[in-house]
């Protein structure tokens, strides 16, 4: 019972912390929104915005992965946190561009570095028959934090202007002194006599044993990133861009983000029925779908439609995919193992948004553009038909047998 209100503790906490870094990100794409009011800034700039705060998380996910399997996962998690919340806080002070987009980049080192270090801390936090749908709970806060984000873009950026929003990502700083004193480590890192060097865990990840997971990972988050940021950023920018004031296009992407919660509770109940490969399948092939559908759409009931179907589904598999992933590696490279994965995936989110940008400078039919994410999300679903393999089953033998290496 004590055991049980520990996990359920620790899963709370870290699920503010994934709160939090959603919330970030959500408000970006509302921020660059305004933006284009407030600044006039041109599509190529705004893409370049979003890409460049992809970068520093490409760098922070691989950074402090290597460290949570070094360090261990609870200093990991409070010191990302505090980075990238006073960086976001700061950037309530810009002036122009180019000290916005500094900021961003030092935002997204502590943004980036979180995400793999919170699913990590809850997966070994949980009782084995328990951690998939713990796992895809602790992802479900990303969707409250895209709400959150959605109702502040909504409610006070139209009257705050965009500065507020920054200025309201300080709190997890806050938040982070709570947690300094009250989070425990991992019994599962707690329990490795010896640590590994941070150089020797990544050899290991290019291991005969691991070199294919690794391989299959990569391109996995590299493809679902693409989609997700090129497609997300942009979205209340698609919305202004199909001729609706920016009021209710923010409106709109609120309601389409209430989609994403039950996405994930539909996701965390399905990992543990079908597997986790079968889950993130399914919700991907639907979010490819929804994505071409919703790109062709121009009446404003198709865009809600397929608007709320796309974020369902497409968040339903961000779910899967932390499960699916985290559990590939054993405990002592599990953080590098993540870590890298979205680092190397974000290199996606880099690319997307920017080309997105692009596209939108040239006229290009946003037709063309989610018929992008579609071809790219079915080519990640094919290689991981092919080659991906589920643990799922593996590892409940190596529980049952008394083997608690993973």
């Amino acid at each position: 019972m004590k055991e049980e209100v520990s996990s359920t503790k620790l899963l709370t906490a870290s699920g503010f912390g994934m709160l939090f870094d959603s919330l970030d990100v959500g408000l970006l794409s509302f921020v660059i929104a305004a933006l284009f009011l407030a600044w006039k800034i041109t599509p190529t700039t705004a893409g370049l915005l979003s890409s460049l705060t992809l970068v520093g998380m490409a760098a922070g996910s691989a950074i402090a992965g290597l460290f949570a399997d070094r360090i261990g996962r609870k200093r990991t998690f409070i010191l990302t946190l505090v980075i990238y919340s006073l960086a976001s806080g700061i950037s309530a002070f810009a002036t122009g561009v180019g000290f916005l987009i500094i900021m961003r980049i030092i935002t997204g080192l502590g943004l980036g570095g979180e995400l793999p270090v919170a699913t990590t801390y809850v997966l070994e936090s949980s009782p084995q028959e328990l951690r998939g749908r713990r796992t895809v709970i602790l992802e479900s806060f990303w969707a409250l934090g895209s709400i959150c984000a959605a109702l502040i873009g909504f409610l006070l950026i139209p009257i705050f202007t965009w500065r507020a929003a920054f200025a309201i990502t300080v709190l997890p700083a806050l938040y982070a002194l709570y947690l300094r004193r009250n989070l425990p480590e991992t019994p599962s890192f707690t329990s490795i006599r010896q640590k590994r060097a941070m150089g020797e865990n990544m050899k290991r990840l290019w291991s005969a044993e691991f070199r294919k997971k690794t391989l299959v990972l990569w391109i996995l988050w590299f493809a679902s990133n693409f989609a997700y940021y090129g497609m997300f950023l942009w979205l209340p920018s698609v919305m202004v861009l199909k001729g609706y004031s920016l009021i209710h296009s923010f409106g709109y992407v609120l309601i389409m983000a209430i989609a994403q919660f039950p996405g994930y509770l539909a996701a965390s109940w399905l990992v543990e029925k079908i597997g986790r490969k079968w889950t993130l399948i399914l919700f991907a092939l639907v979010s490819a779908v929804m994505s071409l559908l919703f790109g062709f759409s121009n009446s404003l009931a198709a865009l809600l439609i397929f608007g709320l179907l796309l974020n369902f589904s497409n968040l339903g598999a961000w779910g899967a995919t932390y499960i699916y992933s985290v559990e590939q590696y054993p405990v002592s490279s599990r953080g590098s193992g993540l870590g890298w994965a979205m680092g190397i995936g974000k290199l996606g989110g880099v690319v997307a948004p920017y080309l997105v940008g692009v596209f939108i400078a040239l006229h290009a039919s946003f037709g063309l553009i989610f018929g992008i994410f579609f071809a790219v999300t079915i080519i990640s679903v094919l290689i991981l038909l092919t080659y991906g393999h589920d643990e799922k089953e593996e590892m409940n033998e190596k529980y049952s047998e008394g083997a608690h290496s993973y």
